[in-house]
């Protein structure tokens, strides 16, 4: 299906907008559509979003099992605009979003499903979930020149580091229960990176209700759904591989020159498993076994 604007799909698709969680996939360029969409579909979401430029294409199969909205990605604060125009439509219901070229993983992800893991976390009384953007690089860049290869996907097994979130309203004091999260090629690369956007803490899943804004930093204006567990015990976590960083970084004038490669010591294959990044540290299961 397919919709001229956010205002149209609001309007005509309310069925599907009711029918469960929805995944709100921003396309910026056609690297991996497909695959980002399907991704998403197979994890378990009843409703995918495609919010993508109008000369885009999608093959047949997803034209009829996607909802398609014509929409311009590259405007300012364009994936803010679209997720905060679409919280007041579907109150009470669960919202992840992400960028094309990006695949979200949680816990047990090969056995559980994306339903499975929000009843759990419902049933905890927490009503958004901290994610890690994991970037993911291809080695050989003369041959995948992008960046983006899935076959060839690498990520860093060390590196990351969390800082103490600062509170403006009371003089720089920590926030509690939060924090900033750094590493990956950021980190490495940061001399290319915008200071603002350096930090690869993400809450790309929540529950959407009236008055709930989502701001350019990934946080929202609800500081509770920004903590990264509650009060009680550690929650779950859960990560965002992605290339777009990556993609950037190689598109970029400004850095594409100076990065012959993203390999160094702490690189190893990405094996598309839960089991990895939990290995690693990049997102934990809480209390769910």
């Amino acid at each position: 299906m397919r919709y001229s604007d956010l205002d149209h799909l609001i309007k005509e698709a309310q069925a599907a907008l009711k029918a469960g969680p929805i995944a709100m996939i921003v396309v910026e360029d056609e690297v991996e559509i497909d695959t980002t969409l399907r991704h998403h579909q197979q994890a378990g979401f009843d409703t995918v979003l495609a919010l993508m430029p109008a000369a885009f294409d999608l093959p047949r199969d997803l034209q009829e099992s996607v909802l398609r909205v014509d929409y311009d990605t590259t405007a300012e604060g364009a994936l803010e605009q679209a997720v905060n125009r679409m919280i007041p439509a579907v109150p009470g219901q669960w919202l992840y979003y992400c960028y094309n070229a990006e695949y979200l993983f949680h816990p047990f992800s090969e056995t559980r499903n994306i339903k499975e893991l929000l009843a759990f976390h419902s049933e905890e009384r927490r009503d958004a979930l901290l994610g890690y953007v994991v970037d993911l690089y291809a080695l050989d860049l003369k041959r995948h020149p992008n960046a983006v290869s899935l076959e060839q996907a690498h990520l860093d097994r060390s590196g990351y580091y969390a800082l103490a979130r600062k509170d403006a309203a009371r003089d720089g004091h920590p926030k509690e229960r939060q924090l900033d999260f750094f590493g990956g090629l950021r980190w490495r690369f940061e001399e290319h990176v915008p200071k603002l956007s350096r930090k690869i803490d993400r809450i790309p899943l929540f529950r959407a209700k009236p008055g709930l804004k989502l701001r350019s930093d990934h946080t929202f204006n609800d500081e509770e759904y920004n903590t990264y567990a509650c009060k009680w015990h550690h929650n779950i976590t859960i990560a965002v591989c992605s290339f777009r960083t990556a993609k950037a970084l190689k598109s970029n004038p400004g850095s594409r020159y100076d990065i012959p490669t993203f390999q160094w010591h702490n690189s190893e294959p990405f094996e598309w498993h839960s089991r990895q990044l939990m290995d690693l540290g990049l997102m934990e299961p809480g209390q769910w076994f």
